[in-house]
């Protein structure tokens, strides 16, 4: 967690305590040390946030404080609200519990005149069809692109026979009806796409790779996308 998204949470929790708040609690419930949210909580004070209290006794935030609301137009608020319910219809339920905690820390600095925008807003999204991975975790997945390391896969194709592999995971390509990874694939020496829910079992490995200043994801990009059953199964193709 950036540290910036800690010192909101701290206040947002101490907004909501009918009593005061430890350091120890706060820093179980923010998974880190209680040294921490010391220094988190003089932070604070020192930008003037009224949090009275003291260690070992705990800490309050003094009634009437509140965060200066975000400066959003009406269409930035929906395109918030319709953005974060986009991604319930992803089977990435990491991403699907991100945007929710987007729309309450929104929703709470939010005037008054707005927050019913994001909370209630008059908006349907249909639901995703893409099948669930069993035998990866989507976040891993995310995670591994992020840090550039690889990632050894057991792939079975439509016909069900299985492969190892060992791939560079660049993209997440999610679709309404598949979500697929975007890779370089050690095994066949080129560019691949890999169906979620076909991935038997997976691993991230030590091993990492260069993604050499994006030039690997804008040669993926560069592929033809027409339709996704195009992307689908050029993975089984050979």
């Amino acid at each position: 967690m950036r540290r910036s998204d800690r010192l909101f949470d701290i206040i947002q929790r101490l907004r909501t305590a009918s009593r005061p708040v430890t350091a120890a609690s706060l820093a179980a419930e923010l998974e880190v040390t209680p040294r921490t949210v010391y220094r988190d909580i003089a932070t604070l004070q020192a930008r003037r946030v009224p949090i009275e209290g003291a260690a070992g006794i705990g800490y309050v935030l003094r009634q009437g404080f509140d965060l200066p609301p975000l400066m959003f137009t009406i269409d930035e608020v929906e395109a918030i609200a319709v953005g974060a319910r986009l991604v319930q219809r992803l089977r990435d339920s990491k991403l699907q519990d991100a945007a929710e905690g987007v729309l309450a820390k929104v929703a709470t600095v939010l005037p008054d005149r707005l927050r019913s925008h994001v909370v209630t807003p008059p908006i349907y999204i249909s639901p995703g069809m893409a099948a669930e991975a069993q035998g990866v975790d989507i976040a891993e997945i995310r995670a591994a692109i992020r840090d550039s390391r690889k990632l050894y896969i057991v792939y079975a194709d439509k016909e069900g026979r299985e492969t190892d592999r060992t791939i560079w995971p660049i993209a997440m390509a999610y679709y309404v009806d598949v979500t697929l990874v975007g890779a370089w694939c050690e095994l066949r020496a080129d560019y691949r796409n890999f169906r979620v829910e076909r991935i038997v079992a997976s691993r991230i490995l030590e091993d990492r790779f260069d993604q050499a200043n994006g030039r690997l994801f804008a040669e993926w990009s560069a592929l033809p996308k027409e339709k996704p059953d195009s992307l689908a199964d050029p993975a089984d193709s050979r």
